[in-house]
């Protein structure tokens, strides 16, 4: 069975080895905790993950975001975030999804039954009427997993695809 839990304690141990070994930057999406150490990670890293989605603690500029992880039975393959609301830079940026598929869980299937999770939990979080998304012109898989998920490019610059996602 595939789902989506939020990061917890509970699930401490999976989430750590989980993010430890996503890279610090791949096609946008950015990891603050690679390679960071077990205490770190329960004591500072999923502190922040969880704080996050109450708006606590947040860096400046940022907003709300809520960290999900994509299991597949007990193994995590991939990792969701949502952004609750979007300023201007987010709006013209990231949007309001980011996410991760694991190297040997990509091209599996896993990214759009995790987007199409996330759209649904996104529903209880997010007040726009769409869902703003941006992907490297060069994550063509990525880009597909959207437009699967009901995704329409509304704009593109020399490196990236924004699209949105009607809810």
């Amino acid at each position: 069975m595939i789902y989506l839990k939020e990061a917890n304690l509970k699930d401490s141990e999976k989430e750590y080895l989980f993010t430890k070994d996503m890279p610090v930057d791949e096609n946008g999406l950015t990891n603050p905790w690679h390679d960071i150490s077990r205490e770190d990670f329960e004591n500072i890293a999923l502190k922040k993950m969880i704080s996050y989605k109450e708006g606590k603690d947040l860096p400046e500029g940022h907003v709300p975001e809520t960290f999900l992880f994509l299991w597949d039975e007990d193994e995590i393959v991939g990792q969701f975030r949502v952004r609750h609301y979007l300023t201007d830079a987010l709006r013209l940026g990231a949007g309001h999804i980011g996410y991760f598929i694991k190297k040997e869980f990509r091209n599996k299937g896993y990214g759009k039954i995790g987007l199409k999770l996330t759209l649904e939990k996104a529903k209880e979080i997010i007040p726009e009427d769409e869902v703003y998304l941006r992907v490297n012109k060069d994550n063509i898989p990525s880009l597909k997993v959207m437009l699967s998920c009901g995704g329409k490019i509304c704009r593109e610059d020399e490196n990236k695809y924004y699209v949105r996602i009607k809810r």
